[in-house]
């Protein structure tokens, strides 16, 4: 699937997919309501679009998401780094760890990540 970029609006709406599938779209609707503030039709209008993107599906009123979390979050990243760092991970890095120090923890699963991506 080419990779179709989300809204802010529709992210928030798969992060909800996302930590209560399945859900039927009324509880869609409800959880919408009470984290969001929005009314049912804005919450479906959402769920259309995610449909349509190919990010979701609603069978016999049975919403579920169509692509994982973790793909999405792959995707923006990759987005976000091309898009900001001209697809440079260490200037991306450079620049979030200029004000935001890492822990000896983070240091050490980073480099362990950057240890097993090796070509």
């Amino acid at each position: 699937m080419e990779y179709v970029k989300l809204f802010d609006a529709e992210y928030r709406v798969m992060q909800i997919i996302w930590d209560n599938e399945p859900l039927t779209s009324r509880e869609l609707s409800e959880i919408c309501f009470n984290e969001l503030s929005w009314q049912r039709t804005t919450t479906y209008t959402m769920l259309k679009r995610l449909i349509q993107k190919g990010y979701a599906q609603n069978e016999k009123k049975i919403v579920s998401s169509l692509i994982s979390r973790e793909e999405v979050q792959k995707n923006e990243s990759k987005d976000f780094v091309e898009k900001n760092f001209a697809g440079s991970l260490y200037s991306f890095i450079a620049a979030f760890t200029t004000d935001n120090k890492l822990d000896e923890e983070e240091i050490k699963k980073i480099k362990k990540l950057i240890s097993d991506s090796k070509k």
